[in-house]
């Protein structure tokens, strides 16, 4: 393979060629340290044509190839196996916000762009990009494209599918498409920009898009309310709809396990509540400078919902800091658990209406299988995602390492009887890819590798991701 990285050196610089252990390290062990393997080398191209120029010595020597975008996967997408074969394309480096078009509502980005700054473009512009996730501040616009990842903003604004007009992807053999349209209709054939969004890597490279951008929303009424059961929570849910409106963006779910656990490990974090409940839901609503009445509207919503039984208590934020500590106390949970101990990851969707019976029959069968197992349970009860996440029982685990399978079965089964879904946001990467496959018709699976086969027939686009092998 010398001569490969003799190629990728001149294509990208020496110094973009990364071969040391040490400095390979980092692009090589996911965001949860569970996925680790081995990379032949890591490039870190910085332009469009450095991307294709990699591309093409990879093809020459038939040496895989995984994109990478931030690295914050939770599947192992993005990382590469143990054979030490593969090259690492990191996007790091396309970090250019290229246009900002306010009147048409888009903003083009290469895909190394951090989302935070997506978000930033758009605020400067005075326009709202409304993807909003936990890691915000390191995931990258390429990686969000290629996994198709949702947020806690889905309910109103959608997936990340949603919020894409238009792509430039280097292909596998090499060549560039440039679809960076920023139109809303273009009837001229297969709709190419959609085939690639949550294509995890497998059949191109993403380096740049054009994104949708929305009226900036300066206005909120955010709310943490108690509520006795998952049910409660639906049928607030559908409250808040009917007197919000289009005014609701969040509505998110998390058990008392959850919340105890960014109690203990997130520092300054404080239960906004007096008593402890089973469940919790945070509720935001959104507006334009134009629109007033979000906090009238808010209280109309938790009044109904407490008079009716669906709510026991709620903390209305009265301020910036508030809404923040508020928001804080959901969005560090995934930071937590890793403190926490050994957690196994799940990332369901269920119709809503069967989220209540769902939750209340899983638990009891877990803990069959693993007595004491510690479900962590939180997500978007707006778009039916659920993310069930078990924690070790306490002092345990090797326990919950021995029993991964049997519970993640346990749990897959359960999603597929309710006509689910094992990945809501997160992709399948290496993970889940076999998993997956093993819940779809013969059917699906065939049509998916004829994707895969008819773009990459070599196999050389993140071998193991997405379809399994």
């Amino acid at each position: 393979m010398t001569d490969l990285l003799e190629q990728l050196r001149a294509a990208v610089g020496d110094a973009h060629v990364l071969t040391d252990p040490e400095d390979v390290a980092a692009y090589v062990v996911d965001w949860t340290g569970v996925h680790t393997g081995r990379a032949l080398a890591v490039v870190r191209p910085g332009s469009t044509d450095e991307v294709a120029a990699v591309v093409r010595a990879c093809r020459g020597a038939r040496a895989p190839i995984v994109p990478q975008g931030g690295n914050t996967g939770l599947v192992g997408g993005g990382v590469p196996d143990g054979s030490g074969s593969q090259v690492v394309l990191s996007l790091g480096r396309m970090r250019t916000v290229r246009a900002v078009d306010p009147v048409a509502g888009t903003v083009t980005v290469d895909a190394g762009v951090v989302l935070a700054d997506v978000q930033a473009a758009a605020e400067a512009a005075g326009r709202l990009f409304p993807m909003s996730l936990g890691s915000e501040g390191s995931c990258t616009i390429g990686g969000n494209l290629a996994t198709n990842a949702g947020g806690t903003a889905v309910l109103r604004y959608g997936m990340t599918r949603e919020l894409v007009l238009g792509l430039e992807v280097v292909l596998p053999d090499g060549r560039v498409w440039d679809g960076l349209r920023g139109l809303r209709k273009d009837n001229t054939g297969y709709d190419l920009t959609q085939l690639f969004v949550g294509s995890e890597g497998t059949l191109g490279v993403i380096t740049g898009a054009v994104l949708r951008l929305f009226p900036a929303t300066p206005r909120h009424a955010t709310a943490w309310v108690a509520v006795p059961d998952v049910a409660a929570a639906v049928a607030l849910l559908a409250v808040a709809q009917e007197r919000a409106g289009a005014h609701l963006t969040t509505f998110e779910i998390a058990n008392r396990q959850a919340l105890d656990l960014v109690l203990a490990h997130l520092p300054g974090a404080v239960d906004p509540l007096d008593e402890p409940s089973d469940w919790y839901v945070l509720v935001e609503l959104a507006a334009t400078e134009a629109d007033h009445g979000l906090d009238d509207t808010l209280e109309a919503v938790l009044g109904e919902a407490v008079e009716t039984g669906l709510a026991t208590d709620a903390a209305i934020a009265g301020s910036r800091a508030q809404r923040s500590a508020l928001w804080s106390l959901r969005e560090g949970i995934s930071e937590v658990q890793k403190v926490e101990g050994a957690t196994l990851k799940h990332d369901v969707t269920l119709p809503i209406a069967d989220l209540a019976a769902w939750t209340d029959a899983m638990g009891p069968r877990l803990q069959q299988i693993l007595p004491g197992v510690r479900p962590v349970t939180y997500g978007h009860v707006g778009d039916g995602n659920l993310h069930y996440n078990l924690n070790a029982p306490v002092g345990r685990d090797d326990d919950l390492r021995a029993a991964a399978a049997q519970l993640s079965t346990a749990i897959y089964d359960a999603v597929a009887a309710a006509d689910g879904s094992i990945s809501a946001e997160h992709g399948l990467g290496r993970t889940k890819a076999a998993a997956a496959a093993s819940y779809k018709s013969d059917v699906e699976v065939d049509l998916m590798w004829a994707v895969k086969r008819a773009l990459d027939p070599e196999g050389l686009m993140s071998p193991g991701v997405l379809v399994p092998d």
